[in-house]
């Protein structure tokens, strides 16, 4: 037997608000968010207000953020020595993240121009691992093309659009905040596997996935689509390639909904 499709506003959230859902599979999804995040008092209040236990310690969450917060504002000596206090067999069991934190490192002398630390870091740490690795070669090649080039920043800390002797943009990009970002990232992932929690939130993959849904059968019927894309772009502002803000603390209203407009389920 067919279910018709919801052709209007009003009978989509009719049919949303017939449908049977664990409330705490909802409160799961919530905290799964929260917690790979780094939103460390959003999740405690979450737990406390939604009954819900959580499946790792909230305070580490803190000391994750530390790791990744010194990592975007470019300490990655920090970064490693918390890591390695947290968990050595971390970076020992990831070649691939220890590459790229030794990397970064080499990017920041850069960026502060000392030129004759970074030569010295490059042929201490880097090249060795680049004889043994072609994928970190060219990574470390692309890297020191960065000295043949003017890397001076702006205020913005980007390099300025006129500047005739800057780096191509495939350069370029290592000096932007995003590569912060994608280290930081990366390290974050690794930290939350060695915890033996997601990588990844699960919230934006089902929104995604609603979205391609959508997408597919608008294609063979016409029904009523709630615009979900902007849902996702806000789900999305605090994912693994950007550091988040912490949401205001929550504190329930008479709706049901926190003050930072979290929904208790």
């Amino acid at each position: 037997m067919s279910i018709p499709l919801a052709r209007t506003r009003e009978d989509w959230q009719s049919r949303i608000a017939e449908m049977q859902i664990d409330r705490d599979d909802l409160n799961r999804l919530v905290m799964d968010y929260l917690v790979i995040e780094g939103f460390k008092d959003s999740a405690q209040n979450f737990a406390r207000e939604s009954g819900l236990t959580p499946t790792v310690d909230l305070d580490s969450i803190e000391y994750r953020m530390g790791i990744k917060n010194a990592i975007q504002r470019g300490d990655v000596d920090e970064a490693i020595s918390k890591v390695n206090d947290l968990n050595p067999e971390i970076l020992d069991q990831n070649p691939d993240l220890f590459f790229h934190l030794q990397q970064q490192r080499m990017i920041e002398y850069i960026r502060h121009g000392q030129i004759a630390e970074a030569l010295a870091f490059a042929q201490q740490e880097l090249a060795p691992r680049g004889e043994e690795n072609p994928v970190f070669l060219s990574e470390l090649e692309r890297t020191m093309a960065l000295l043949a080039f003017d890397t001076s920043l702006s205020g913005n800390g980007s390099i300025p659009n006129n500047n005739p002797n800057a780096p191509p943009p495939h350069i370029q990009e290592l000096l932007l905040p995003a590569q912060r970002q994608r280290t930081a990232g990366q390290l974050n992932s690794a930290i939350l596997t060695s915890q033996s929690h997601g990588k990844d939130p699960k919230l934006p993959n089902l929104l995604r996935m609603m979205i391609w849904g959508d997408s597919l059968l608008s294609a063979r019927a016409d029904f009523y689509k709630p615009d979900l894309s902007d849902l996702l772009n806000r789900t999305e502002a605090g994912s693994s390639n950007t550091l988040p803000t912490e949401p205001p603390p929550a504190h329930p209203t008479a709706h049901g909904e926190t003050e930072s407009g979290m929904m208790i389920l």
